[in-house]
């Protein structure tokens, strides 16, 4: 049997996951209070039923009834019952982008006071993060890459390593994006911008894209990016974080770093890494120019 705890942060996406389990054949329990795990899981281990894939969502709504999962999962360990603890998290930017726009309060936020509250949630849940089995940062990932994650555990049985990549291109003019552990400025590169028949496209685009990567500049310096971030990249798994977002940044975010952000993910795609890309203004000039 298969039994999992799911849990983390209020606004980290626990509900798309217990969506995206039943989807996989899971019975799921939605805010069952902790003090109840041992009882559940002495029936779901006995049951001669077909149920062999069960997710619980223990989290801080629970209250002051949160603090009785450690004695519970420790019951339940010494019962000689197997289980799993998914954790899910986000930068405090975007949850707190999340609770703007769903208008949900937080469960600890008495007096609105958002960022207060999730500081206090994430030294809350820091001892079950500690000993988590698997922890997924859904910062950057959208809802088909959380399915993919959740596949990529649940169903193809692989270990999860703990660091999802994200590359953000962008445009230094309309700010640097305030979640970067590592910002690359990419303005030293030839410009496609001056090139009338490639000013209005985008590094999205053959030419451009063939423009940006064939001079010098660009394979010397995605050359030297590349073997940084194969050094990097194991020792902050080996750190245990568990999501490296890196920005590449050029002057309006439309040619030169969508291109190099682009091959980067290919580059580290092809080495196996678990990568999500994002390019957030290369349509910024177009809608400026009412097209």
């Amino acid at each position: 049997m298969r039994f999992v705890i799911v849990t983390g942060l209020s606004g980290a996406g626990k509900s798309q996951v217990v969506k995206h389990l039943e989807d996989l054949g899971f019975f799921c329990v939605d805010n069952l209070p902790p003090s109840l795990i041992p009882k559940f899981a002495e029936v779901c281990f006995q049951s001669r039923s077909k149920m062999d894939k069960i997710a619980l969502v223990i989290d801080i709504r629970g209250g002051e009834l949160f603090k009785d999962i450690f004695p519970g999962l420790s019951e339940i360990k010494a019962a000689g019952y197997n289980y799993e603890i998914l954790f899910l998290e986000a930068s405090d930017e975007v949850l707190i982008k999340r609770f703007k726009e769903s208008r949900r309060n937080h469960p600890l936020s008495t007096e609105g006071r958002l960022n207060k509250a999730i500081n206090e949630e994430r030294k809350i849940l820091q001892e079950i993060k500690n000993n988590a089995s698997h922890i997924i940062d859904t910062s950057n990932l959208t809802t088909r890459q959380l399915k993919e994650e959740i596949a990529r555990i649940f169903v193809e049985g692989k270990h999860f390593e703990g660091l999802i990549i994200s590359i953000i291109s962008f445009g230094f003019k309309y700010g640097t994006p305030m979640d970067c552990d590592l910002v690359f400025d990419v303005r030293f590169i030839p410009n496609p911008y001056y090139i009338s028949s490639l000013k209005k496209l985008t590094g999205k685009h053959e030419d451009v894209k063939e423009y940006v990567l064939k001079s010098k500049e660009t394979e010397v310096f995605i050359e030297k990016l590349s073997d940084m971030l194969e050094f990097l990249i194991p020792n902050y798994i080996k750190e245990g974080k568990s999501r490296l977002v890196i920005g590449i940044g050029c002057t309006g975010g439309k040619h030169r770093s969508v291109a190099i952000a682009d091959e980067v993910y290919r580059l580290l795609v092809e080495k196996q890494h678990r990568v999500v890309i994002e390019h957030r203004d290369i349509e910024k000039d177009n809608r400026a120019l009412g097209q």
